[in-house]
């Protein structure tokens, strides 16, 4: 692979400079790009300049940059966490439905948690958790749960980084962390009051795959009252079990008795079964077209 003078190779420079943007920083000028990223300005231009060729980044018209629809395209092919949302995304309808307050499906991602899907009402408590955003591990009560069925080098890597307390309520010592990751190992859930806002409140299940491995978190961002957390509790592993459960049947092979209808669409859509089988048909008739995305010109073509 290439690499620049100082050693960086260019696939590291095109990362270093897609990781500049944030839901704080969703626009940015060529010079902001190369100061986040500590590239120098003409090798910014470059690289800018071919990505937006490609799609991958889209120029504004005060010749500002964006993260462009091309990137969103590619990343909602993977099997991963956009999976995990199609997959959960009824369950966590139905947890909204009866807490009326913020529902949300997390992630880790390195030392925080990754938000993948959020509802919320428009009445519901301060939660200032957007999807695509992130929350240190510490401050979150998804981050507990994620820490809990983590290695114990995850717990190290966050005390090194330092806990850096948002509120009074927040974790504040080593001791504080180490014993709420151990009640949420106990337990099987974790809750955060008023760590990030003191007037809410987080409670956080685990999401199991194959083997059960923990994939994410569903939880609720709820008023911090101070009330029993039972009933939530019970609701979020219920839909946690849900989602597991569909998610084993999404890692079966087709004409698995028990598999998701769809093939290889399984990990990817989340849809009525008729849905399904025509995807599949579509796959069948059309081959690689639709295996590389090109759907909506397959259905032209019917």
């Amino acid at each position: 692979m290439a690499r620049q003078s100082n050693g960086v190779s260019a696939i590291s420079r095109v990362v270093m400079i897609l990781d500049t943007f944030s839901f704080e920083a969703p626009f940015l000028s060529l010079s902001e790009i190369a100061e986040r990223a500590a590239i120098p300005m003409s090798s910014a231009h470059r690289i800018v300049t071919e990505l937006v060729e490609h799609g991958l980044l889209e120029r504004m018209p005060d010749r500002s940059y964006r993260v462009g629809n091309r990137l969103w395209e590619m990343g909602s092919r993977t099997p991963g966490a956009l999976g995990l949302r199609e997959i959960a995304l009824p369950f966590l309808h139905a947890i909204q439905s009866r807490v009326r307050q913020h529902t949300q499906l997390l992630v880790r991602s390195g030392l925080d948690v990754l938000v993948i899907e959020r509802l919320s009402s428009r009445d519901a408590v301060v939660n200032a958790s957007i999807v695509g955003g992130r929350i240190p591990m510490q401050h979150s009560s998804s981050g507990i749960v994620l820490l809990a069925n983590a290695d114990d080098e995850v717990l190290a890597r966050v005390l090194e980084r330092g806990l850096s307390p948002i509120t009074g309520s927040s974790l504040a010592t080593p001791e504080q962390l180490r014993d709420a990751v151990a009640a949420a190992r106990r337990t099987g859930f974790a809750v955060s009051e008023g760590w990030i806002f003191e007037e809410s409140r987080g409670i956080a299940v685990p999401v199991r795959g194959s083997q059960e491995v923990v994939v994410g978190t569903v939880s609720v961002v709820v008023p911090n009252d101070h009330s029993p957390v039972d009933d939530l509790v019970r609701l979020l592993r219920l839909a946690a079990e849900g989602i597991s459960e569909a998610l084993l049947r999404s890692y079966l092979p087709p004409g698995h008795p028990h598999a998701r209808a769809g093939g290889v669409y399984r990990q990817l859509v989340s849809s009525s079964d008729r849905s399904m089988e025509y995807f599949e048909q579509l796959l069948e008739e059309h081959g690689s077209a639709v295996h590389d995305g090109q759907v909506n010109s397959a259905v032209q073509e019917r």
